[in-house]
């Protein structure tokens, strides 16, 4: 992916840089991190890497349960219907083969209602119109065929690796995220809160090395002012390649005092992310107390391939950073796929995925090429189309 390689080239000339650009705010002081608020929702977010956090991650998803008992007319020892969930994976311009492949699914018309969507870098812009549901396959198609590279970014040339805080700038990139994600989708998004579903977007918050995982339908369910710009921000952050983007810097209070956090990439920590192994946890314990969880199957999509090709690397500086950056990349993503694989099998889960395969033969000739992207979305189209062949587990 040549936006992952440029990534590379900004890492390794942002590591001579000298100087720093201003923070509006200081940032929130370490021991303080996790009592930092945004909007003051004692759920607008979680770490999802800490276990103190998991009481109430669990919480949540108990709280979801409770909104779709209601939602389904049933008492609270009915067992629920089978549950949908999803996690659409980082991988840059390669997330139109995750888009193309949620079309193709719901023109099979097997494509079921999620439960959970979760989105990380490029499956953030997708899990939110996925989430709403079918009737924003079009507007999920245009996201990924009808764009541009200058729809992304804007070019700040190399040099701003050593002077500023990214290559490019990301103002188109945001200007197109509030053109889908507006007052209309984050309503619907809302709505299905209401009814229990649960839309989660990952982050990485760089001054505290957490990953952080947004619940965005409590945002958007909240009422606040302040909701639908805080949602772009958490969009744009999730897709905020370090380097080629700049940080997404979100404002916080602590104690009635303002600070800063800055947010990149959900990549940057983790590839793709479904649910904590303790919220499985929970579902045997209720299978131990003879209560009946539901059926749940889960769908990993990853907007990439599961082997890298490989082949010859120059001897200088800046290739061998590139070829290791984009092997630690590809291995940390399928590390990450295994162990939703393990915690899925675990709990009972099923366990499904998808991914680009060797048969997919398009190169890219520039950052978002349309013609690439079109190529990648009518691959994940057509095979969804006739009927997606998941994997039931990574291959050996």
């Amino acid at each position: 992916m040549i936006l992952a390689r440029r990534a590379a080239l900004a890492g390794a000339a942002g590591a001579l840089a000298g100087c720093t650009l201003p923070r509006q705010h200081d940032p929130v002081p370490g021991d303080r991190v996790r009592n930092a608020q945004v909007l003051g929702l004692p759920n607008e977010r979680f770490c999802v890497a800490d276990a103190a956090d998991v009481p109430r991650i669990v919480e949540e998803f108990n709280d979801a349960g409770r909104r779709q008992r209601r939602a389904f007319g049933l008492g609270p020892r009915d067992p629920l219907p089978p549950a949908h969930i999803i996690a659409f994976s980082g991988g840059g311009e390669n997330g139109a083969f995750g888009a193309g492949l949620a079309c193709g699914w719901t023109k099979n018309g097997t494509r079921p209602r999620f439960a959970l969507v979760t989105g990380i870098s490029t499956g953030a812009l997708t899990a939110p119109l996925v989430f709403a549901g079918p009737h924003r396959d079009d507007q999920l198609r245009a996201a990924y065929t009808e764009i541009t590279a200058a729809d992304v970014l804007t070019q700040r040339g190399f040099l701003a690796a050593l002077t500023d805080d990214a290559v490019a700038d990301s103002a188109p990139l945001a200007r197109t995220i509030a053109r889908h994600m507006d007052a209309g989708l984050l309503a619907e998004i809302a709505q299905r809160y209401r009814n229990g579903a649960q839309l989660v977007i990952g982050t990485t918050n760089l001054d505290a090395q957490r990953p952080v995982g947004w619940n965005i339908g409590a945002i958007a369910d909240s009422g606040h002012p302040r909701a639908l710009d805080l949602v772009r921000q958490i969009l744009l952050a999730s897709a905020s390649i370090p380097g080629i983007f700049p940080p997404v810097m979100i404002d916080v209070t602590v104690d009635g005092r303002p600070y800063q956090e800055m947010h990149v990439d959900g990549g940057t920590y983790a590839q793709a992310y479904l649910y904590p192994p303790a919220l499985g946890d929970t579902r045997m314990e209720r299978i131990r107390l003879g209560l009946t969880p539901p059926s749940v199957t889960a769908y990993i999509v990853r907007n990439a391939r599961l082997t890298q090709s490989g082949g010859p690397v120059r001897r200088r500086a800046v290739s061998i950073a590139e070829r290791a950056i984009s092997t630690l990349i590809g291995a940390a993503g399928v590390n990450d796929i295994y162990r939703i694989q393990v915690s899925a099998m675990r709990h009972g889960i099923g366990f499904r995925l998808a991914n680009i395969e060797d048969d997919f033969t398009a190169e890219e000739s520039e950052p978002f090429d349309p013609a690439y992207l079109r190529a990648l979305f009518t691959y994940g189209f057509a095979k969804a189309e006739v009927g997606y062949p998941w994997k039931d587990m990574l291959p050996a």
